[in-house]
């Protein structure tokens, strides 16, 4: 009988759902990133021109930002030269 019980729990455990895994930082698809992935080189004056969804964070040196994460949230990263380095979701 101890075998069988065993065997149960086993399967038990296999039907545990398995939870997906987590979004990396700083993924480009659902935010719109990927379709503004042809701005990084380009100076951060570029950007004066256009409109971004609510809540889009343009990111200097230095700039404070939350830690927290939002997969709709875009980001643009500015570097030290003026630069875009990165735009990315989160």
């Amino acid at each position: 009988m101890r075998f069988g019980i065993g065997v149960l729990v086993l399967a038990l455990a296999a039907c545990q759902p398995v939870a997906p895994p987590p979004v990396k930082e700083g993924a480009v698809g659902s935010c719109g990133a990927d379709a503004l992935q042809t701005l990084v080189g380009q100076d951060k004056s570029v950007l004066a021109a256009m409109t971004f969804p609510a809540g889009t964070r343009i990111i200097e040196p230095g700039t404070p930002v939350t830690m927290d994460y939002s997969a709709s949230r875009l980001n643009i990263y500015i570097g030290r030269t003026g630069l875009i380095e990165r735009v990315s979701c989160g």
